[in-house]
């Protein structure tokens, strides 16, 4: 550990012990955002739309979008380059965190030892030893850490896990879940970035040191250094609506297979397939980069019925209805749209939780497991395909 940050973490360990703020029931908070890409940006406008809540740092080492984020979401906010010295500000209460991957932790741990509150994207690590880590850090502090699962603040996966644990679908043994995306669109021939309003060594972090490319900048989800592809990216949304449904949080062995088909710019896979073993369940995730139709869903085969659930909604289909081995699904016995997106929810449940001091829908140990088996599916496929794990 540097001697910098060493002395940051020791200042920022003195501020939380002295702080004593208690936000009342409608007492403004004081907000921050670290790492301003469009998801964070995004994070901070929902946020900033609260009753009594107020956007006044924004940090990236990016100037361009700290400059658009000042002009169009919280223009009376002041600015950082580094996020250590938003953290230093005793009168900001909560930071939302949207950094690739490998800042997650780093920053979450940095920011609950100066006192704050933190709301941080998925997945909460970028590899499997940091979550005992972050998870120490959080229960050392008291914060209320969110992670950036909203499905878990969503009204129809809430519904729909009511239906699960009342055993309405049987007995579960396979679970398929997908998701379908359309990266065609990227010409990585004409990616860009003003590389010298980039801070290099900054955004890398920990990362291994290597020259600016605007590729890996605008798609860093699907580089290995920064990010984890199909399974942190898309699927462990999904594995934690399956490991809070099943109430089943570590997998005992993953078998993984993926190739670049069409976007041969990436480092991680465009199409996947993964498949893992859990006690009593089966899962396999499904993926691609070559086309969107259906998006993302996920089907828990049950004995009595079957839940099909997506961002837009879910049905139940019962057993018994139609005549065996017919590919029509008779009329659903549960169904449930939601008109909106579950991350606005899931803001409003961070915030009253940043009053309230009562736990998050999202909080970390659950969040840190749905990472892990990411994780997991990614060391199967970087080993050879298949993973047995005793952690």
């Amino acid at each position: 550990m540097n001697d910098r940050r060493r002395g940051f973490l020791k200042a920022a360990a003195a501020t939380a012990i002295s702080r004593s703020r208690i936000l009342g029931a409608n007492q403004r908070i004081r907000i921050g955002g670290i790492g301003l890409g469009g998801r964070c940006r995004y994070l901070l406008t929902v946020a900033g739309k609260e009753p009594d809540t107020e956007i006044v740092g924004a940090c990236d080492v990016y100037e361009p979008r700290r400059r658009e984020t000042l002009e169009k979401i919280a223009p009376g906010a002041r600015e950082y380059l580094d996020y250590r010295q938003l953290l230093e500000r005793q009168d900001i209460d909560a930071v939302f965190v949207g950094s690739p991957d490998h800042w997650h932790v780093p920053m979450t741990i940095d920011a609950v030892r100066s006192g704050k509150d933190v709301y941080v994207e998925k997945p909460v690590t970028k590899k499997i030893e940091e979550g005992p880590l972050l998870e120490q850090a959080v229960a050392q502090t008291g914060r209320i850490v969110q992670i950036g699962y909203q499905q878990r603040s969503w009204e129809h996966f809430i519904a729909a896990r009511e239906i699960v644990a009342a055993g309405k679908l049987g007995k579960i043994t396979l679970v398929l879940a997908s998701w379908y995306q359309n990266y065609l669109g990227f010409n990585p021939k004409t990616a860009q970035i003003e590389a010298d309003k980039l801070d290099r060594k900054r955004w890398l972090g920990n990362a291994p040191d290597q020259p600016l490319d605007a590729v890996k900048y605008n798609r860093w989800r699907w580089f290995w250094d920064f990010g984890g592809g199909h399974l942190t990216d898309l699927y462990s949304h999904y594995c934690d609506v399956i490991h809070w449904y099943m109430d089943s949080y570590t997998p005992q062995s993953a078998l993984t297979m993926g190739e670049r088909y069409v976007l041969d710019y990436l480092e991680c896979p465009d199409t996947v397939n993964a498949s893992y073993a859990y006690p009593g369940f089966q899962v396999v995730y499904n993926g691609t980069l070559s086309g969107h139709l259906e998006g993302g869903n996920i089907i828990f085969r049950g004995s009595q019925a079957m839940l099909k659930i997506n961002r837009d909604g879910f049905d139940v289909y019962p057993e018994g209805v139609v005549p065996a081995e017919k590919t029509n699904y008779p009329p659903p016995t549960a169904s449930m749209r939601s008109a909106r997106d579950g991350t606005i929810d899931h803001i409003r449940n961070f915030l009253d939780c940043v009053r309230s001091r009562q736990a998050p829908n999202a909080p970390a140990a659950p969040s840190v497991a749905a990472a892990r088996a990411a994780h997991i599916g990614n060391l199967a496929y970087r080993s050879g395909g298949r993973l047995d794990w005793k952690g």
